[in-house]
């Protein structure tokens, strides 16, 4: 099993190593054995930052878990969807597919779509966005960005794409835009940079 990355959905944390004060739902979504996600955050070693995720928007809960406890782990990019598909979000990843694929990089849907796509439990509706992950461990060039963000914006739901280098997270809409500077998150905390792929940037 390879080291949990963020967005990254966790099976085997128990109900019993919450805090007391954990809310109510938080327990069920556990004994109810739905998935966490991997969180960006730094952690003690041998624990993994992770969100759990309940049935309405604001019920969101941060909390770590012991890397060992892990019993089944899957990336987004191991997630598909090629069945019917009546809502928006659905659709919008059938649609872009060929397009993401056609990049050569690892993506992957993550947010409500990829929980759905792995879990089975019904998040998606009519007005969910679909968001994605997409791999960039070699500098994706802003000229590129922008035609790839023309073509993604075509699709039947509204997307957010992330791209993920070496030292954190850009938005591509962002990268794709006229800002010198973009905001990149790392498990550190976020800060602006010009180069989310230089190292040397990131030191000063």
């Amino acid at each position: 099993m390879s080291a949990p990355r963020p967005h990254d959905l966790l099976w085997g944390l128990p109900p019993t190593t919450l805090p007391t004060a954990a809310p109510a739902w938080v327990r069920q979504v556990l004994a109810s054995a739905q998935p966490v996600v991997v969180r960006r955050a730094a952690t003690a070693e041998g624990r993994v930052a992770i969100g759990v995720r309940g049935e309405q928007r604001q019920q969101r809960f941060a909390w770590d878990m012991p890397q060992a406890l892990i019993a089944r782990q899957v990336s987004p990019e191991a997630l598909r969807w090629s069945g019917p598909g009546g809502l928006p979000a659905l659709r919008a990843l059938v649609a872009v597919s060929p397009v993401l694929e056609d990049t050569g990089l690892a993506w992957g849907p993550t947010g409500g779509v990829g929980y759905q796509l792995a879990s089975g439990a019904q998040v998606v509706h009519a007005a969910s966005d679909l968001d994605l992950l997409l791999r960039t461990p070699e500098p994706l060039d802003r000229v590129r960005a922008r035609a790839l963000l023309a073509q993604l914006d075509s699709a039947p739901a509204h997307i957010d794409v992330q791209l993920e280098t070496p030292l954190g997270a850009v938005a591509l809409r962002e990268w794709a835009g006229s800002a010198r500077r973009v905001l990149l998150k790392s498990a550190l905390g976020a800060r602006l940079v010009m180069d989310p792929w230089d190292a040397g940037e990131q030191a000063a």
